[in-house]
């Protein structure tokens, strides 16, 4: 079932209204917040065609309804610091909402998080996502004490494949027949890391 998009939503958003979490050249990152519903679910419908090939929640965030559920749900983990942290990206220059990434929790005994990220098709190919991460994985090692960040793909997934390695993750394995997508098709799940120690070796470099 598809949605029809039926209002335009406003280009540009108040960043003076969020709370920061990283800035970069072009893009920072923020806290989940409710004022962003209605652009987050104008990104979704614009995409949502190109995303959910590789993202099976798409298709149950399609209505504003599900949407301000969800980020009830962000701000809830954002909050208790719990099961997967949010962080809309949005464009400094514009204030245009660009898409989402966050850490998922993987375990915090040790801790390591796994990065996940998506972008509105029309910004696609801009290299915001790889700008992101870094942002991202910079707050994890740097706020949240990190020992390892992973990034995992479909492996039929080259875009996000080509994310991880250009931002220096280590292919660690290949779990194969891992992933069922939406189309029926079985496929291997790749995964990527960097370790605590690679990242500090970066910065110094």
């Amino acid at each position: 079932m598809s949605y029809e998009i039926k209002n335009e939503e406003q280009n540009t958003l108040s960043q003076e209204h969020l709370s920061n979490i990283a800035v970069g050249e072009r893009i920072s990152l923020y806290k989940p917040s409710m004022r962003l519903c209605q652009n987050v679910h104008q990104a979704i419908l614009e995409s949502q065609n190109e995303m959910s090939k590789y993202l099976p929640w798409v298709q149950h965030t399609l209505t504003l309804e599900r949407v301000n559920d969800t980020m009830l749900e962000a701000i809830d983990n954002f909050d208790n610091m719990t099961h997967e942290l949010r962080m809309p990206i949005i464009d400094n220059h514009t204030g245009r909402f660009l898409g989402m990434t966050g850490l998922i929790i993987r375990d915090k005994s040790v801790p390591c998080y796994e990065i996940g990220y998506w972008l509105r098709t029309a910004e696609v190919g801009k290299g915001y996502i790889s700008e992101a991460v870094k942002l991202v994985e910079s707050y994890a090692f740097n706020q949240l004490n990190a020992l390892r960040i992973a990034i995992t793909a479909a492996s039929t997934n080259q875009k996000s494949i080509a994310v991880a390695k250009r931002n220096g993750y280590r292919h660690e394995a290949t779990l194969e027949q891992n992933r069922r997508m939406a189309d029926g098709q079985l496929v291997d799940t790749v995964v990527y890391r960097k370790l605590a120690h690679e990242y500090q070796a970066e910065q110094e470099k």
